[in-house]
Parts: structure tokens; C-alpha cells; sequence
């Protein structure tokens, strides 16, 4: 049962209008979900847990309660709300509604049979149900969501938290891409943005945003470049250790291509697949990795590039991050050290998992 919503005092309100149609009861969304019961969770993030519900006509649901003391306050919350009610591409997830009352704030979507890309690309059992097939067709998706967010929506959107656990699969493991709540709004003349609260995942942002808090559709880009090579390695970029020492997946992944091994950074588990296309899917990756934001591609030129066999492909230059100094001797001078820089941050973060956390409040120096 859904009820009526004064409109939300925001500019967005012209582009999007309707969201207040989108209120659900929140005794209804209660009900759905059994009271938030335990066996009805389906995870928890920084931001709140998620659980999953049925509604009255027997339509299922996924509701993401928002924790009270989470960063995300009412802005980002009505900036969910505002920014997804209008998007429809069969690669992002669909908001349903919404309910806000007293300190309860819900989002409620489609429910995604097949949980987050994380669970299964960073688990060695899991991983093994992803053959190449399905990595292509996910990274595919994942590609031409981005690019409906950048470039075919009626509005241009930025996500700023592209990774592995933003990425749902619903039950044909076609990738939809979830969570923007940290989204910004572009006008469609305007190119970049600048903030001084800077949100996202470490190992995901690009250098530009996370030193300086600029941002554009080519850090989406980065992060994009990220997430394909831990889809191809089947490794996270920010906990990946070869032998003794610890280094980032992207840094392993550049030394390996400088040395002509590409084939070392392909998922052993993928012993059935084309070996062009994953060594194709490697060489993307690292252009959308450059640190120059100028040399990185678009996701218009990504998705050409995913579908084309016969395109050359330029050469790209080094990553922008590299975690330890012992490998600086392959990173340019503008480069620099994650250790350097963020070590600084402490109650900043917000935990989402022990391998993975998330920025809620960084300001650069």
C-alpha cells in the first residue's frame, strides 16, 4: 500500500518527477519482510542491512535499511530516490519505492536471486560456477550500464562506487548494477565536478578523485578498468599477494603485460574460454586504468572495443596506483603510493567487509 509524498525540495525534482508515487507504507514493507528477521537478511553494508521480503501479491523484494548511524543522510538517501526512479536499462537494478518514517528509511527493489558479483568472483568454490562465457556477458553488462548512466539516460550520471558488490546477478547472471547513493547529477554540457567529500572504495577510485576530489564519467571509467581485471583475474585489486610480498592486482597486472606474461593474470580456474578475448578483456582494463584521464577511453569506446574482434587497440601507459615503493620503479613521477597517501585514515571509514571498506567522509590534502 503506498501513500502520498509532499515532493522533495530538489533541484532534480524537474528531471525526475513522480518519486512521491513511489512511497510505500512502511507497516507494508515491515510485514513483507517479516519484521527485519534475521533468516530475511540477505547482507549488511556500510550503510545498512539488506533483507529480502515478499509483498502481499506475492512480488519479491529486496528493502536496504538504512542504519541511523550511517554517512548516509537524507540527502544521499533522497538522492537514491530522485536518481534511480527514472532509470530503465536491463543492466542497473529497479528501484520499486521507497518509505520514510520517523528515523526508518527504506529503499525497496527488484529483488536479484544471485546476490552480488563479490560473492562469487573472490571465492575460489564460487568462481568455478563463472566460466568465461559468463564473465564476458557480465562484463559486457556491466559496460553497457555504465555507458546507458553516462551517455543514453536522460540525465548523466556518475556513480563514484562501481565495484564488485555494487554489481547484482539476477538468476541468469546478467549483471545489474546497484547501490547510487553516492551518485552525482551532471548537466549535459558539464564534463567534471569537484567535491571535498570524497566517497567510494578503496582500489576503486581513481587517482584524480581520490587526491583532489575531481571527478568525472572517466573515473567511473577507472573504476570500471578495476573491476574487469578482478573479473578476468579472478582476484581483488586491494588484498591480491604474490608469494611473500603484497602488491595490487593493478600494479601485478602491469608487470605482467610490460613482460609479455599476460597469461599469468588469467584466472586459473578458466582452463575452457578464449584466451584472445581475456587477454582483450586485460588490455581494456589497463587503458581504463591509465592514470591520464585524458587517455582513458569512454565507455562508448569500451563497449566498441568489447564487441569488435578485428580493432587495433592503443597501447596503454602505466596504472595509476601501485601499493609499495618496491615496484615505484615502474610507476611514472606523477604517480603515487596508496600506503603514502591514505595512511591518514582511520574512523574515516566506514567497514563494508574485512577485505573491503569504504570512504565515508576524506578530505584531501
Amino acid at each position: 500500500m503506498r501513500k502520498p509524498k509532499e515532493k522533495f525540495d530538489s533541484d532534480a525534482v524537474d528531471e525526475i518527477s513522480g518519486a512521491e508515487s513511489l512511497q510505500f507504507d512502511f507497516n507494508t514493507v515491515r510485514v513483507a519482510t517479516n519484521n527485519f528477521s534475521d533468516a530475511n537478511k540477505l547482507g549488511q553494508g556500510g550503510f545498512g542491512a539488506v533483507y529480502k521480503g515478499r509483498l502481499l501479491n506475492g512480488q519479491e523484494i529486496a528493502v536496504k535499511r538504512l542504519s541511523k548511524g550511517s554517512g548516509q543522510g537524507d540527502l544521499e538517501f533522497k538522492n537514491e530516490v530522485l536518481l534511480v526512479a527514472k532509470l530503465q536499462h536491463r543492466n542497473l537494478v529497479r528501484l520499486l519505492g521507497y518509505s520514510l518514517e520517523a528515523n526508518e528509511r527504506l529503499l525497496i527493489y527488484e529483488f536479484v536471486p544471485n546476490t552480488s558479483l563479490d560473492h562469487f568472483i573472490f571465492d575460489l568454490k564460487e568462481r568455478t560456477q563463472l566460466d568465461w562465457e559468463t564473465r564476458y556477458k557480465i562484463i559486457g553488462g556491466i559496460a553497457r550500464g555504465l555507458l546507458y548512466l553516462h551517455e543514453d539516460s536522460r540525465l548523466r550520471i556518475i556513480h563514484r562506487d562501481l565495484k564488485a558488490s555494487n554489481v547484482l546477478l539476477d538468476a541468469e547472471m546478467n549483471p545489474k548494477i546497484a547501490d547510487f547513493g553516492m551518485a552525482r547529477l551532471f548537466e549535459r554540457d558539464e564534463t567534471q565536478g569537484n567535491t571535498n567529500r570524497i566517497v567510494g572504495t578503496y582500489g576503486y577510485m581513481a587517482p584524480e578523485y581520490a587526491m583532489h576530489g575531481q571527478f568525472s564519467v572517466k573515473s567511473d571509467v577507472f573504476s570500471f578498468g578495476v573491476l574487469l581485471l578482478e573479473i578476468v583475474c579472478g582476484q581483488r585489486n586491494n588484498s591480491f599477494r604474490i608469494r611473500e610480498n603484497e602488491e595490487d592486482l593493478l600494479s601485478f597486472a602491469w608487470k605482467n603485460w610490460s613482460d609479455g606474461t599476460t597469461t599469468n593474470l588469467i584466472d586459473p580456474t578458466l582452463s575452457i574460454g578464449s584466451k584472445k578475448e581475456m587477454i582483450k578483456c586485460i588490455h581494456i582494463g589497463l587503458l581504463c586504468v591509465q592514470e591520464s584521464v585524458a587517455d582513458r577511453p569512454t565507455m562508448a569506446s569500451v563497449v566498441v572495443m568489447l564487441n569488435g574482434n578485428s580493432l587495433t587497440l592503443q597501447l596503454p601507459s602505466e596504472p595509476a596506483f601501485f601499493m609499495h615503493s618496491t615496484i615505484s620503479n615502474r610507476s611514472s613521477s606523477a604517480g603515487y603510493s596508496r600506503v603514502a597517501k591514505f595512511d591518514h585514515l582511520n574512523s574515516e571509514t566506514v567497514p563494508l567487509s574485512t577485505e573491503e571498506a569504504s570512504v565515508s567522509e576524506l578530505y584531501p590534502r
